[in-house]
């Protein structure tokens, strides 16, 4: 029957959905915990959050991807990356395991290998999965925007439920007149502040447009060297380095060790298990929302 059906595959990045709905139940500074004092407030966002994206865009296959500690190959190759970025709350911090688990119980993968980030994951699988399948990313973060094909959509959560951003080739180009590759060369120009390295010092987004714009890639820019203004041309050679490492730290990899069957990720919602633990964990409004979640 499956192979009569057109397969869409949700790959949702764990940690944006968590993080986000961490923020969002938390801003007024109530928590939501259990009588026994369990921090429940980013599981029951997560939850609202998928189910919503579940029903929007109604996969026929679904997997969660997640960061597996602050220690990847990035950290070997920059030891700065992402060292500006603050520890995670404590009411955070039970609930990373504990949507593992949530997850799990709803019958969804987590899908995740020590020294990657999710990001490399999703973009490993996506890349794989994309050959007999439509693949929607589900993230908060413009950087998977590289990982957009023919057949690879990403969807960018925007503030509150139910709005979405979807990303195809034709949206990238028309919103950002950028191709998926040019997204990385992008970055590497003008770095990322958020995971903590520079690009080349002294070129922001706006300069790092224009010359992508003007020469397409790395590779165009630095063979035209000659034609570029010379504080321009003066700050790419001096930071010729740098700009070749924050390319590497910006490019998602499609080559992690990881796989999945998509008959082990098929949407199909355990209502009792999660029922159960919703229960268990007093997020009974939730409970409710489990009759109108769309099955493949």
């Amino acid at each position: 029957m499956l192979n009569e059906i057109k397969k869409r595959v949700l790959l949702v990045d764990g940690m944006a959905l968590l993080f986000r709905a961490f923020y969002a139940t938390s801003s007024t500074g109530y928590i939501r915990k259990t009588k026994a004092g369990l921090p429940t407030n980013a599981v029951y966002g997560f939850l609202q959050y998928f189910f919503d994206a579940i029903n929007v865009f109604t996969p026929t296959h679904v997997i969660c991807c997640w960061d597996m500690g602050s220690s990847t190959f990035r950290t070997e190759t920059y030891s700065e990356y992402k060292q500006n970025r603050m520890e995670a709350p404590l009411e955070l911090r039970p609930q990373f395991d504990l949507i593992k688990d949530v997850v799990k119980e709803m019958g969804v993968p987590n899908i995740g290998l020590v020294g990657y980030e999710a990001d490399d994951c999703i973009g490993t699988l996506s890349n794989a999965l994309q050959n007999d399948s439509e693949v929607f990313i589900l993230t908060g973060d413009h950087d998977m925007l590289q990982l957009i094909t023919e057949q690879v959509k990403v969807v960018i959560m925007n503030k509150g439920r139910s709005n979405y951003t979807v990303y195809d080739l034709e949206t990238l180009y028309s919103t950002k007149q950028l191709t998926p590759l040019q997204i990385i060369d992008l970055k590497a120009f003008m770095g990322d502040a958020s995971d903590n390295y520079p690009g080349v010092k002294g070129i922001g987004e706006k300069t790092a447009l224009k010359l992508i714009g003007e020469y397409k890639s790395i590779e165009g820019c630095l063979e035209c060297l000659d034609l570029l203004p010379k504080s321009v041309k003066k700050k790419i050679e001096e930071n010729l380095d740098m700009l070749h490492l924050s390319r590497d730290l910006a490019r998602i990899r499609l080559d992690v060790p990881i796989e999945c069957n998509l008959n082990d990720c098929l949407w199909d919602l355990r209502h009792d298990s999660a029922t159960r633990i919703f229960d268990e964990l007093e997020l009974g409004s939730l409970v409710k929302l489990l009759g109108n979640v769309v099955n493949s």
